[in-house]
């Protein structure tokens, strides 16, 4: 069933048998669901509609999936999960490189989908309207509030994917102590069936380096995320 009642969710694929299959399934479990047939059909209904998750599939004619994420990031947080048949490591890192929050290897089974779905919408930082003083960290001109998990800059919201929410709240909770990367890909790899191996701890390094151009002015010198040789990473606030 799903995570989050009434989420809805787009499904971008060009294979109409596949987008009726995933409709059905995710409609079954809760979901409000609705498709494209490629990525501008996506986008005129991303222009009109809010939808609280993406389920792209990265092989498809004209612009593909991970072009499309890497362009819709520059827009929306929305949670995109891909959905590809390339098993190299290094396809699935240029997914992550774009903004995809999670991938999906085809083929695969809907329960599986389903699993992956809801543990992304659990990330998702919901904003507590009654929260009174929040605790906020200072990153040089960036501003961290950790009960709301929102990001800014000045007056403007700095964008956070699912995922680097889900990091920054993990990485806030323990300010100055490092947290291991294990431990990391344990929080974001939870209730998904991810064995936690090599790859999934380069995922987590991947989107380390996304959330430091979003924090740092010199991302490959880090002041505020630093990397604790043989530990993992720390968050350093002012």
């Amino acid at each position: 069933m799903s995570a989050s009642p009434d989420a809805h969710i787009l499904i971008v694929d060009d294979d109409e048998r596949i987008r009726g299959l995933l409709q059905k399934f995710l409609i079954r479990n809760g979901f409000i669901v609705s498709a494209a047939r490629d990525a501008a059909h996506a986008r005129r209904l991303l222009a009109g509609l809010d939808f609280d998750m993406i389920v792209m599939d990265v092989m498809m004619p004209g612009e593909d999936g991970i072009s499309l994420t890497a362009s819709l990031r520059e827009e929306l947080t929305t949670p995109i999960l891909l959905l590809t048949a390339m098993g190299e490591t290094e396809d699935r890192i240029r997914g992550l490189e774009a903004g995809a929050d999670d991938y999906l290897p085809k083929p695969f089974e809907p329960k599986e989908l389903l699993l992956r779905i809801n543990a992304i919408l659990r990330r998702v930082p919901h904003v507590a309207p009654d929260v009174v003083g929040p605790k906020v960290l200072t990153l040089g001109p960036v501003r961290y509030d950790v009960e709301r998990g929102e990001m800014w800059q000045g007056d403007q919201p700095v964008r956070l994917t699912a995922t680097e929410g889900q990091l920054m709240r993990k990485l806030s909770a323990n300010p100055g102590e490092p947290v291991s990367r294990r431990s990391l890909v344990e929080e974001l790899g939870r209730d998904t069936g991810r064995d936690g191996g090599p790859a999934q701890e380069r995922a987590i390094d991947v989107q380390i380096t996304r959330l430091r151009r979003k924090i740092e002015a010199d991302p490959k010198q880090p002041r505020y995320l630093q990397t604790v040789r043989g530990e993992g990473y720390m968050l350093m606030p002012d």
